[in-house]
């Protein structure tokens, strides 16, 4: 190879996977991601190497004791792999890295939408409406459906904890001490943030921003929180409870992943998230089988 001479064959949208159709994420922890080639490799720690195919994959969630190259970081990026920074088995999500996108008009249209006021209620209302299919919310404020979801999803963690047989005192989550709370909040945490890794990665390979949300708000990632609490009842809430029942006690990481990543594919997230996205954002339907 003559000096100069580039290693990688120059990635092109075209040539990239939807969103829908790649696999949703891959949990790594304790090794090196580096470049053999022409290919992200994983460096495990009993020196084992295996082959990341980046561009069939979403996301990738690095857990504690990772180290990444910078031209790691670069392919995985050119591939619209993101690439997000996780506690240990996602308990805690960190920070994710942004995807170049070819254009900026998903962007403008989310931004015009949250910054006219009549039109983000609409979008957090198209929301809700997910939520409670038979209920009128038309003239609805913000505060009184978000005071609605409240009472839904308490109700919902009472129900759910009944049908299981599992014990419930509410929802606990002390930050960098995920080992006070009980089995069933260790299972939410874990799987909320697994969720939002995820969704985060989505939203940008879609070229929208996180940063802008429609319920929530003072948080770094509105949008991927607004979002996350339209999939966390079958993802994150029913697992829990249905996970503490069969973990009798004892928390088990290996299950608790294997199991949300079970569901993340039967339910096609990818695929219904970037639906969703695309229609609460008024993405025409010519437009989304373009894209």
């Amino acid at each position: 190879m003559t000096k100069g001479e580039r290693l990688f064959v120059k990635v092109t949208r075209e040539s990239l996977p939807r969103v829908k159709d790649k696999y949703p994420f891959l949990y790594l922890e304790r090794g090196r991601l580096e470049i053999d080639d022409s290919s992200v490799k994983w460096i495990d720690a009993d020196a084992n190497v295996v082959p990341i195919p980046v561009a069939t994959i979403n996301c990738l969630l690095l857990g504690p004791g990772t180290s990444v190259t910078h031209e790691a970081i670069k392919v995985a990026t050119a591939a619209n792999c993101s690439v997000s920074w996780v506690g240990e088995d996602s308990l805690l999500f960190y920070a994710a890295g942004f995807l170049p996108t070819s254009d900026t008009r998903n962007l403008k249209r989310q931004m015009a939408l949250a910054s006219d006021d009549d039109k983000a209620l609409e979008v957090a209302r198209a929301m809700y409406t997910r939520r409670f299919p038979d209920a009128d919310l038309k003239g609805m404020t913000l505060p009184a459906m978000m005071g609605m979801e409240g009472n839904r999803v308490r109700a919902l963690y009472q129900q759910k904890a009944e049908h299981y047989g599992v014990g419930w005192k509410g929802r606990q989550f002390t930050p960098g001490k995920f080992e006070f709370s009980d089995l069933t909040n260790q299972i939410l945490t874990a799987t909320n943030a697994a969720l939002y890794g995820i969704l985060c990665s989505t939203v940008h390979a879609m070229g929208y921003s996180p940063h802008i949300g429609f319920i929530h708000s003072g948080s770094p990632l509105p949008f991927v929180y607004d979002l996350a609490d339209l999939y966390k009842e079958p993802l994150c809430i029913d697992l829990a409870f249905f996970l503490s029942r069969e973990m009798a006690g004892r928390y088990d990481k290996h299950k608790v992943s294997d199991e949300f990543r079970k569901r993340v594919i039967n339910m096609k997230l990818l695929d219904q998230a970037s639906n969703d996205i695309n229609e609460l954002m008024g993405v025409s339907r010519a437009r989304r089988a373009r894209q």
